[in-house]
């Protein structure tokens, strides 16, 4: 009876239902296509060929997923810069931990080349995972024989000690091979703490050197001691030290420069001990201090440029805690968890300027910074400025510029120098929003070509361009303020500012 209605209904209204078989028809077709689309997302998305197992998969920029499955052109050495600290401090950190059960990072496809005794070389394509961690996000590989499980370089990868973490990103460089001849004996790199006393009227910076063509030319070190009273002149400490009494390590931090040493010690702290003497006066100087990161707040490094520009910078303790002495001439003065600071450069600095600045800020604290270089290679890198919080990182933000108000005026040389007393960086991303102001409360400027100059056993007089920059280091108060993640941003603290004149 059905089949006689169904067969009646079609040769009484045979294109109606033409029309209405051709519907169903599409609508079939289309389900049955986005059941194979769905099907198809469901294996890829465990296909650790692909990029992994888990509900989230985390890629560069740009990166098209077709295109690291087929292995097109595009999909070829794609990597995560700094993938350790977007493992530490993002995605696994504290501040996700009630979003992101576990994180598995890989690597698939990269390429090596394997040279073997006899000098062949061979290309190959290689896969980096952590086994556990792989496991917990259900892409592990199917084990047929033998046992596939976390080793040291996994452990220190995921979880390193303090100290190991600080070794990582703090370790020192032999000069570049690929540096040109006539560049070598400007490389630098050094340790750089700072300390402020309680009531912050007075503050030192520390720095242990080393420079030149690092090993095998010429090279030396040095130790430079400042001391600061606000509102009165500096004094300055150096004592040059020769290669041969210098030991420095490529894969650790520790550096000794005769006597004079910095040392992380097993729990992380930074033990720091150095001796100099005062230029003229011939006082003795003396520094004790230890200093202890606090969790999280640090930048891991980066290096930027090529053989034009070579530019270093890490900074293992953007907040930290300071004890210890400095003595001056056998009186001392007793720091107890003073606000403190240490950073390390490394890099090429013939005609390299920058701008530069850590403060902190109530519940933040703050660097921001850019390198240039002039003269026949115009080199500006964009500024930045880097947000931490008791949980390590919160954010980056990238202002156009720095606004300065050139109010202030210092003697440099002999002669005034106008130099800021005020600069304010704004900018906005999407919802966010930061402001930071700077009230520049002491000054000075140094020319550093002169000293440069006069410790290279150069003439010392200069040409206009070079007579006119100086080194303006200041003291001062940071206010920061704006919106980030829907959220007020507020904070004010003392810091410390760079820029040139």
């Amino acid at each position: 009876m059905l089949l006689r209605l169904a067969f009646r209904g079609l040769l009484d209204r045979p294109w109606r239902s033409a029309f209405l078989l051709a519907g169903f028809a599409l609508g079939v077709g289309v389900m049955i296509t986005l059941l194979a689309i769905g099907e198809a997302m469901v294996t890829q998305s465990k296909d650790e060929k692909l990029v992994g197992g888990g509900d989230v998969t985390v890629l560069p920029e740009g990166i098209d997923l077709e295109v690291m499955k087929t292995g097109g052109v595009g999909g070829m050495f794609a990597s995560i810069a700094n993938a350790r600290f977007v493992y530490r401090q993002l995605l696994a950190s504290p501040r996700f931990a009630d979003r992101i059960a576990t994180v598995a990072p890989q690597t698939d496809g990269a390429l090596l080349y394997l040279r073997t005794a006899d000098g062949t070389e061979y290309p190959v394509r290689a896969l980096g995972e952590i086994p556990s961690a792989s496991r917990d996000v259900g892409a592990a590989p199917t084990i047929v024989a033998g046992a596939w499980e976390d080793d040291e370089g996994d452990r220190r990868w995921q979880r390193p000690t303090l100290a190991e973490l600080r070794h990582e990103i703090d370790r020192f460089h032999h000069t570049p091979t690929a540096i040109a001849a006539d560049e070598r004996p400007t490389w630098g790199e050094w340790h750089y703490f700072n300390v402020l006393s309680d009531d912050t009227k007075r503050w030192a910076f520390l720095t242990l050197a080393v420079g030149g063509d690092i090993p095998m030319g010429e090279w030396g070190g040095q130790v430079l001691l400042t001391m600061h009273e606000q509102g009165r002149p500096p004094r300055r400490f150096t004592q040059f030290v020769p290669s041969r009494a210098i030991t420095l390590d490529t894969t650790r931090a520790d550096l000794s420069l005769g006597t004079n040493t910095v040392t992380v010690l097993p729990d992380g702290r930074y033990e720091v001990r150095a001796r100099a003497r005062e230029a003229g006066t011939g006082a003795e100087a003396t520094v004790t201090l230890t200093l202890t990161p606090a969790p999280g707040a640090y930048f891991p490094g980066t290096s930027i440029g090529d053989a034009t520009l070579v530019s270093g910078y890490a900074v293992p303790a953007l907040r930290g805690s300071m004890e210890g002495t400095i003595c001056l001439s056998g009186r001392c003065e007793r720091f107890s968890g003073a606000q403190g600071y240490h950073d390390h450069n490394w890099g090429v600095w013939r005609d390299v300027e920058w701008e530069w600045g850590s403060a902190r800020l109530g519940a933040y604290a703050v660097l921001y910074g850019r390198v240039r270089r002039s003269g026949a290679e115009d080199v500006r890198e964009p500024l930045f400025v880097y947000l931490v919080d008791s949980l390590g990182f919160r954010s980056l933000f990238r202002p156009k510029t720095i606004r300065y108000e050139d109010d202030r005026t210092v003697i440099a040389e002999g002669r005034p120098l106008r130099v800021p007393s005020r600069a304010v960086m704004e900018d906005v991303r999407g919802s966010d929003t930061l402001r930071i102001t700077l009230e520049i409360e002491d000054a000075m400027a140094s020319d550093v070509r002169l000293d440069r100059m006069k410790q290279q056993g150069q003439r010392t007089a200069r040409t206009p361009r070079e007579a006119t920059t100086f080194l303006v280091q200041m003291k001062g108060i940071a206010t920061l303020s704006g919106r980030l993640g829907g959220q007020p941003l507020s904070g004010r603290g003392t810091g410390f500012f760079e820029t040139y004149r």
